[in-house]
């Protein structure tokens, strides 16, 4: 039963992103279908993890074959909880996942800040994907507060790439997480966040251990 594979694009992007189109291209020269789901789904402003998780396992197959997961960022965070949940996960990739979170970004906003998107219900948060600023609502933070990596405990082959000088996610929060399970891997690049210069060293990561032709 031949496995499927879906892409999980990072917070405020879209499908479209480098990173998604770069990967989808390289699956299809290897005649294997890509899906990369739009995680906005058409309302970023009610975007939560709990609905992403749910968006994407009704993407899994009927016939339980087996599925692999690609996450990038926030993506990627989401990836490793589908992947707690859902046995059908059989491999995890993911590029610079967000664990961690909210621990750096609330801190980025400041208190003042945080406070005032809790009293309005919503904050103007900038969307690569758009190129516009939209609002999020704080739904989306005390959602995400439930997600914490102590619960990633399921033995799933994961494997993580990261980037030393990543300026969002600390490559610290990778390292932390992979010290405790010897089923992940992870893969330390010359980077920074967006992993822009090191594309065809992680399609080589992915390919070898997707087993992918």
């Amino acid at each position: 039963m031949s496995s499927k594979y879906i892409y999980l694009h990072g917070f405020a992007s879209s499908p479209n992103s480098a990173k998604a189109c770069y990967i989808c291209d390289r699956f299809a020269e290897c005649n294997i279908k890509l899906q990369v789901p739009d995680l906005n789904f058409g309302d970023f402003s009610h975007l939560t993890i709990t609905r992403q998780i749910k968006q994407v396992a009704a993407e899994f197959p009927s016939n339980s074959a087996p599925v692999t997961l690609i996450g990038s960022s926030l993506g990627g965070l989401t990836a490793a909880h589908i992947g707690q949940q859902h046995p059908q996960v059989q491999r995890l990739v993911l590029l610079a996942p967000a664990f961690g979170f909210l621990s750096h970004w609330l801190p980025q906003l400041g208190d003042e800040q945080v406070q005032r998107w809790q009293q309005e219900k919503y904050l103007m948060v900038y969307h690569y994907g758009e190129g516009r600023s939209l609002p999020l609502s704080y739904d989306f933070v005390t959602d995400a507060a439930q997600y914490q990596e102590e619960m990633l405990q399921r033995s799933i082959p994961t494997l993580i790439l990261h980037g030393k000088n990543d300026e969002v996610i600390s490559i610290q929060a990778s390292r932390d997480f992979a010290k405790s399970r010897p089923w992940v891997e992870l893969v330390e690049l010359n980077s920074d966040h967006a992993l822009a210069n090191v594309m065809a060293e992680i399609w080589q990561a992915i390919r070898q251990f997707c087993q992918l032709p």
